[in-house]
């Protein structure tokens, strides 16, 4: 569901966003700023859901060891 908010900026600001955002895409990109600051997400729950992707945590596994590879290997 969403709720409309009226916010209060300064014209130079607001000229601003509509000149580099656009006129119909600015609630977006505030909302796009805001969300990580006041949306708490159970990080603990992101983990398990990336573990739990095997083709994901396969090639991540497969990165990391050819990573870890190279730098055995540098020239100090």
């Amino acid at each position: 569901m969403q709720k409309k908010l009226t916010l209060t900026i300064d014209e130079e600001v607001y000229d601003g966003l509509r000149e580099v955002i656009g006129p119909r895409k600015i609630s977006r990109f505030v909302e796009d700023l805001v969300r990580p600051h006041v949306v708490k997400r159970d990080l603990y729950e992101g983990y398990r859901a990336m573990a739990a992707d095997c083709v994901r945590e396969s090639a991540a596994l497969e990165w990391a060891d050819s990573t870890c590879g190279d730098a055995s290997h540098e020239e100090i």
